[in-house]
């Protein structure tokens, strides 16, 4: 079972996500915030496994919120609500560690499928706002992850490799014949050689280094 917290200042949004996402048996959503203050408040007396996160919010918002829950519980998937509007909002929470980005017009398939998705180590990112983020995200990281040179394994290349194309950990390791753990194991080996934070920083050095 998914425990899931809805941030967003607006009820009527919160029951609509609520509504979808319970529609899957293995989706609960088990609180909910209006703001990031009451977001952080939520997280020390629930079980969250992944938090739907508004951008635009009253006394805290989807940005600074991301950046002090990743702080304190770094291992919980971020995955922010945006409108096309909010895509400089979107690559700010990118770089606080968020998982992905969605359309809050998102059809309810691509709802659960994203809970489904950075539950397994995944990123997500909508489609439609991919191509006018990606690029400020791969030219904002070029001058830092340019600096980034390091000596990876031949298996730790072509898992840093897999990252870069947004394969989950279980897509890598039926790919490499190796268990999820063993993956996420060199995973954190690899963010701790390349001085990287996460797997979203992870991914675009893979680009921007061309990982083979």
């Amino acid at each position: 079972m998914f425990h899931v917290m809805l941030v967003e200042d607006q009820e009527i949004v919160r029951q609509g996500l609520r509504m979808i996402l319970e529609q899957d048996e293995q989706i609960r959503v088990s609180c909910e915030a209006s703001n990031g203050y009451e977001a952080m408040e939520k997280m020390t007396a629930h079980r969250v496994d992944v938090i739907f996160m508004d951008i635009r919010m009253p006394d805290m918002n989807g940005i600074e919120a991301t950046r002090k829950i990743k702080e304190l519980w770094p291992d919980v998937p971020i995955l922010i609500l945006t409108t096309f509007n909010d895509d400089g909002y979107a690559l700010e929470a990118l770089n606080e560690g968020a998982s992905g980005f969605l359309l809050k017009t998102s059809d309810g398939k691509k709802l659960i499928e994203a809970v489904y998705s950075v539950m397994k180590g995944g990123l997500v990112l909508h489609d439609e706002v991919t191509a006018k983020v990606m690029p400020k995200l791969l030219k904002q990281s070029k001058k830092t992850a340019a600096n980034v040179e390091v000596d990876l394994t031949e298996r730790e290349r072509a898992i840093t490799k897999r990252i870069g194309q947004g394969k989950t950990n279980k897509e890598i390791a039926a790919e490499l014949y190796l268990s999820i753990g063993t993956i996420k194991n060199h995973i954190s080996v690899i963010l701790q050689k390349t001085k990287l934070r996460d797997r979203t920083q992870l991914a675009i050095y893979a680009v921007t280094h061309d990982i083979s």
